[in-house]
């Protein structure tokens, strides 16, 4: 078992060590508290501990218990946190079950780590919206809803981009995120297109967020990206 001190938390459930092991380290340097164990009772025990996981990759082929039964068992246990599981079986019929299973989302060995990166992102911005909601007298970001209140209570209206924009950097408060993350988390990861499209929807966000009298900035590190910085 593996662990570190991070805002976030991820569990990886591997029984694979040279497998595990780059994921983990990927996963830290990106600055995730990951814990890995190495079977399917090994995750029910660290998941049943008051110590909550916002993350849990989970591979199907583990040595005691199938993936997707310990899936079912940690829902039914009351786990709410993102399921991701990482399976070899290229069956459709795998994937369906999976996610019926309560699993939020599949990925198919092999992966590239920066696929699996950003596939963690996005669950954490889909599964996580109270979190970031938890940030004092600051921007309230209801991702689910699609809403962003100041900490008076004044609405912000924004367009679909400028809202990816603003949950992404404040997923990272207080952090550099490099300007390809962005583009590649917001438009897509194959955008061919200009990168000043970034720069006009920040200029168009940070007008908004000053126009509502939010008390956040957006500060652009010349020639590495944007950070969100609170009073």
């Amino acid at each position: 078992m593996h662990n570190s001190v991070g805002a976030k938390s991820v569990l990886v459930v591997e029984d694979e060590e040279d497998l595990a092991t780059p994921l983990v380290r990927a996963l830290e340097r990106e600055g995730y508290a990951v814990t890995w164990v190495d079977s399917g009772q090994k995750a029910l025990d660290v998941l049943a501990t008051p110590c909550a996981r916002d993350v849990v990759i989970l591979d199907l082929e583990l040595p005691d218990i199938d993936g997707l039964e310990v899936c079912r068992r940690a829902r039914d246990a009351g786990f709410e946190g993102a399921i991701m599981i990482v399976t070899g079986r290229a069956a459709e019929l795998d994937r369906v079950v999976g996610l019926d299973g309560g699993a939020d989302d599949y990925v198919a060995k092999p992966f590239g780590l920066a696929e699996l990166q950003a596939r963690v992102r996005a669950l954490l911005r889909r599964t996580l919206p109270q979190r970031t909601a938890d940030a004092g007298d600051g921007l309230r970001i209801d991702v689910e809803a699609h809403r962003v209140h100041t900490g008076d209570g004044t609405e912000i209206a924004l367009t679909g981009k400028e809202f990816e924009l603003l949950a992404v950097l404040a997923g990272s408060r207080g952090k550099v995120v490099p300007r390809g993350r962005l583009m590649a988390e917001v438009w897509d990861e194959n955008w061919y297109g200009s990168t000043k499209t970034l720069d006009v929807t920040v200029g168009r966000l940070r007008h908004k967020l000053e126009a509502a009298g939010a008390q956040e900035r957006i500060v652009a590190v010349r020639g590495v990206g944007f950070r969100l910085e609170s009073p």
